[in-house]
């Protein structure tokens, strides 16, 4: 009679093996590549020569957007613009545009992100002149209508201008805000009337 015994030691050491080999196998296999294009970052969307308005619940329009080109992108659900301009036409306001080279909106939409030859210009009014900020970079929430800098800014209005780096602005109050090392030229009202 044969001693099954010593047989099953080198037996179970051979399962174990095998086991322990296509464990192996799959912890250390490679997560098949998706060919559903999710990966890529490719615009799903492109729409030249746009211009997109955003109105109030009162059917009131907030706010107009105009751009050369602007491509959506579904696997970050981000937008990038081309040559934007974001113009706030308000009865009672002058009229304001911020515009740059390039600007980015987030996937929620809640916030825009200007850069190059960014521009903020405020139409002139009956009291006062236009008002020009230009700076490298500015953040927008167009529908709190505020935005704001930590880039360099200078802004001009007539003869009179100021520097600093940094800005607030609040386009509802009418209010831009220089943070930091501020410096400015004023023209006074009395100068402008002694002129011939």
């Amino acid at each position: 009679m044969k001693n099954w015994g010593s047989a099953l030691f080198p037996l179970s050491i051979l399962l174990a093996l095998t086991a322990l080999t296509f464990w192996l196998r799959y912890a250390t296999e490679m997560p098949e590549e998706r060919r559903d294009g999710k990966n890529r970052h490719d615009p799903d969307y492109i729409i030249t020569d746009a211009t997109l308005r955003k109105l109030d619940q009162t059917g009131r329009l907030k706010y107009t957007l105009i751009a050369a080109d602007i491509r959506h992108y579904p696997d970050n659900d981000s937008t990038d613009l081309t040559k934007p301009n974001l113009v706030y036409l308000h009865a009672s306001r002058p009229t304001v545009t911020m515009s740059a080279d390039r600007g980015h909106i987030s996937e929620d939409g809640e916030q825009a992100d200007f850069s190059g030859n960014v521009r903020i210009h405020r139409a002139a009014t009956a009291k006062d002149e236009a008002m020009i900020a230009t700076m490298p970079q500015l953040t927008v929430l167009p529908d709190e209508e505020k935005a704001y800098t930590k880039s360099p800014v200078l802004i001009t209005q007539g003869q009179s201008w100021a520097k600093g780096v940094g800005m607030q602005v609040d386009n509802r109050a009418q209010t831009y805000v220089l943070e930091s090392q501020a410096f400015a030229v004023l023209e006074s009202s009395h100068a402008k009337k002694k002129k011939p």
